[in-house]
C-alpha cells in the first residue's frame, strides 16, 4: 500500500510543474503578441501623420487575432471606458466578427426611464454582452451591420447594443455618442481594413 503512494506524489508535482510550465509559457506569448500589436499600431498612427504624396503606393498592416485580444487583455483597461472588461473579439468566414465584453448596466439603466419592455429595465449589474456583424470600409469610411446581440446568452434588440454603445462612447464633444449605424471617419489616413479568419489588414 505504501509503494505507490510516492509515485502518485511525484507524478501530481510533476503535472502541477507541467502546468505551472504552460502557463508561463502562455502567459510570455500574450505579452509578445501584445507588445506586437502596440508596435504597430504605433507604426500606423506614426505613418498616418507624416505628410504623403499622392498617389502614393499603399502600405498594409496585418494583424492576427491572437495580436489584437492580447492587446485588448493587456491594455484594454487603461483604453476601454469604465465600465466595460474583459473584451474579445474573433474575426470569422466572410469578415463576420463577433465582440464579447462584460458590460456594467446599472449606468445605463439608471440613465433614464425604462418602460417594462425594455430589457434594460431587469438588467442589474455586469453581464456579458455579445456582439456578430460585419464591418465594411472603403475610401476611409468605415460602416457596421450588427446581425445579432446577446445579454447573458439571451437574445435581445439592437437596439439595445445601440445604446449602451451611445452611452460609453459620449463626449463633451459628442454627447449623443456613436451611433451604430453611422458611417465613421477611419483614423490614421487608415483607407480600408480587410477582415478575414483569424486576421485583419490594415491599408494606408
Amino acid at each position: 500500500m505504501t509503494y505507490w503512494r510516492p509515485r502518485v506524489r511525484q507524478a501530481t508535482i510533476a503535472a502541477a510543474l507541467i502546468l505551472a510550465i504552460a502557463a508561463a509559457a502562455a502567459q510570455g506569448s500574450v505579452q509578445a503578441d501584445a507588445q506586437s500589436m502596440r508596435e504597430k499600431l504605433e507604426f500606423i498612427v506614426e505613418f498616418g501623420e507624416r505628410p504623403q504624396s499622392r498617389p502614393a503606393p499603399p502600405v498594409r498592416t496585418a494583424f492576427t487575432e491572437d495580436e489584437i485580444n492580447a492587446y485588448l487583455a493587456v491594455y484594454g483597461e487603461t483604453l476601454l471606458p469604465s465600465g466595460i472588461a474583459d473584451p474579445s473579439i474573433r474575426i470569422g468566414e466572410g469578415g463576420l466578427v463577433t465582440a464579447r465584453a462584460i458590460v456594467d448596466l446599472d449606468a445605463v439603466r439608471k440613465s433614464r426611464q425604462r418602460a417594462w419592455r425594455d430589457p434594460l429595465a431587469y438588467a442589474t449589474g455586469s453581464l456579458e454582452v455579445v456582439a456578430s456583424g460585419f464591418v465594411s470600409s472603403a475610401d476611409g469610411v468605415g460602416v457596421a451591420r450588427v446581425e445579432s446581440v446577446t445579454l447573458a446568452g439571451l437574445g435581445v434588440p439592437k437596439g439595445l447594443l445601440d445604446e449602451l454603445i451611445q452611452f460609453y462612447t459620449a463626449s463633451p464633444e459628442r454627447p449623443q455618442g456613436f451611433g451604430l449605424d453611422q458611417p465613421f471617419e477611419l483614423p490614421a489616413d487608415i483607407r480600408s481594413v480587410r477582415l478575414e479568419p483569424g486576421r485583419a489588414t490594415v491599408t494606408q
